[in-house]
C-alpha cells in the first residue's frame, strides 16, 4: 500500500504544526510534513518533498496565482486551501488552479478532517459511502415551444421540494445557452457554472460540485447555466451524466431545466431523468410540438409513467380544451398550472419564488399539488412544511 505524502504550509510555524498534527489524526498512516512559507515562496516550499497533497493555510491572491504554477507544474499534486477569502471570484479562481477544497479560516478541526479523507478515498480509489436511499430523484423540465415558462415552473418546483424539512434539492440548469433560472429565485451571483464544472469534470466530486453551486436556502443549491454563450459549445453529454450522478448522490431531488433543442446533450439528461416535465401551453403550435415530442418519446421506448405532460398558464375558456389536447396526445392526467399572468411577472422581474405571492396564489398552489403528487410528504410532516411556507415574518 502506497503511503499518502501530504505537506501542510502556513506563513506561521507554529500554525503549520498545528494543522500537522490535525491531518496526521485524519489520515492515520500518512506522511505529514510541516513547512513556514508565504506567496510566492510556495513553489520552493514544495519543490524537493513532491507530496501527494498539499495543505496550504491562509491563501491569499498572490499564493493562489503561485498555487497556480505549482500545478501547471504538478498536475498530480492535489491540493486545500484555507483563506478568510470566501468571494466568488476567489472561489473560481480557486477551481481553475485545480484546488479541491477551500476552506474558511479559521478552520475546523471537523471541516478539514473531512476534506483530507475526501481526497484520500479518491487517492486509494476507494468510494465515499453513499447513505442507504441516498440515490435522489431527477425530475426534468423542457418546453414544447419558447416562452412556455419551463425553467419558471423548474425553479419553482425546485423552491417547493426544498422547503419540505429536511428534503435536499438540486436545480441544474442545463439549458446550456439561455438559462435564467438563478434569476427566478435570487439575486445572487453565480459563484460558477456548467461549463465551469465540466473544465474541471476529471476533478469532480461532491465539494468541487458544492462549491460551484449557489445556496439559495438551507436545501437549495443551484448550479447556473454558462454565462457565455460560447462556452456551452464544449459541453458534452457525458459532462452532462457525470453531474447528474454525483448530483443524485448529493441531494434527495435534481431538477433539471433542459433546453427544448433536441441535441445529444438534452437527450443524456431525458434518459437520466426518473420524470419528465414537457410543459406546454393551449394553442395549435404547441400542441403541434407536443406531438412531435410524445412521438420521440415514443421511439426513446420511454414508459409511459416517465413522462408526465404539464400544461401551463391554463384557462377553461381556451379555445382548445384539454379534453381535446389528451385525446389527440392519448395521454390523461395532465398537471395543470393556472394562468396568473401579474404574479408570475412580478415573481420573475423581482427574482423571488412564487410562494412568496402567499398561500391563495392559484400558481403557488398548483406547485405545491404538483410537488406533493410527485414527491409526497407524510400528511403530518405536509402540515408542518405548509404552515412554515407560508408563515409572515
Amino acid at each position: 500500500m502506497t503511503v499518502m505524502k501530504i505537506k501542510v504550509i502556513s506563513p506561521q510555524r507554529e500554525r503549520a504544526d498545528e494543522l500537522a498534527k490535525a491531518v496526521s489524526s485524519a489520515a492515520p498512516g500518512s506522511e505529514v510534513l510541516a513547512a513556514q512559507s508565504v506567496g510566492g515562496e510556495l513553489l520552493s516550499a514544495v519543490n524537493g518533498s513532491r507530496p501527494n497533497l498539499l495543505v496550504i493555510d491562509e491563501v491569499d491572491s498572490t499564493t493562489l496565482e503561485a498555487l497556480m504554477h505549482l500545478s501547471a507544474q504538478h498536475p498530480e499534486v492535489d491540493s486545500i486551501i484555507i483563506s478568510r477569502e470566501q468571494t466568488p471570484e476567489f472561489l473560481l479562481a480557486a477551481m481553475k488552479a485545480g484546488v479541491r477544497d477551500v476552506l474558511p479560516s479559521p478552520v475546523d478541526a471537523l471541516s478539514l478532517t473531512a476534506a483530507v479523507q475526501r481526497i484520500a478515498r479518491k487517492r486509494s480509489n476507494t468510494p465515499a459511502a453513499v447513505p442507504a436511499g441516498k440515490q435522489g430523484k431527477v425530475f426534468a423540465f423542457m418546453s414544447c415551444k419558447g416562452g412556455n415558462g419551463a425553467s419558471f415552473l423548474a425553479a419553482n418546483l425546485a423552491h417547493v421540494l426544498a422547503h419540505r424539512g429536511e428534503q435536499t434539492v438540486g436545480l441544474l440548469d442545463f439549458d446550456l445557452q439561455y438559462g435564467d433560472c438563478l434569476l427566478m429565485l435570487t439575486d445572487q451571483r453565480a459563484k460558477s457554472d456548467v461549463a465551469e464544472v465540466a473544465d474541471q469534470i476529471n476533478r469532480i466530486d461532491a465539494s468541487l460540485l458544492q462549491a460551484a453551486m449557489v445556496q439559495v436556502g438551507p436545501n437549495l443549491s443551484v448550479l447556473a447555466a454558462p454565462a457565455d454563450l460560447s462556452n456551452a459549445l464544449g459541453i458534452t453529454p457525458q459532462h452532462i451524466e457525470t453531474i447528474v450522478r454525483h448530483a443524485r448522490q448529493m441531494f434527495d431531488y435534481v431538477v433539471i431545466d433542459v433546453s427544448r433543442s433536441i441535441d445529444a446533450v438534452t437527450l443524456k439528461a431525458l434518459d437520466m431523468a426518473d420524470m419528465i416535465f414537457p410543459v406546454v401551453q393551449l394553442n395549435l403550435p404547441n400542441v403541434r410540438d407536443a406531438k412531435r415530442l410524445r412521438t420521440l418519446f415514443r421511439s426513446l421506448e420511454y414508459p409511459v409513467h416517465k413522462v408526465s405532460w404539464v400544461v401551463n398558464r391554463y384557462q377553461k375558456t381556451s379555445e382548445i380544451t384539454l379534453d381535446s389536447f389528451e385525446q389527440t396526445l392519448g395521454v390523461k392526467g395532465s398537471i395543470l398550472v393556472p394562468n396568473h399572468h401579474a404574479s408570475v411577472t412580478a415573481s420573475v422581474n423581482q427574482g423571488v419564488p412564487i410562494e412568496k405571492a402567499g398561500r391563495a396564489n392559484p400558481v403557488a398552489k398548483a406547485l405545491l399539488q404538483m410537488a406533493q403528487t410527485v414527491a409526497p410528504v407524510e400528511a403530518q410532516r405536509k402540515d408542518g412544511w405548509l404552515a412554515s411556507m407560508f408563515r409572515t415574518h
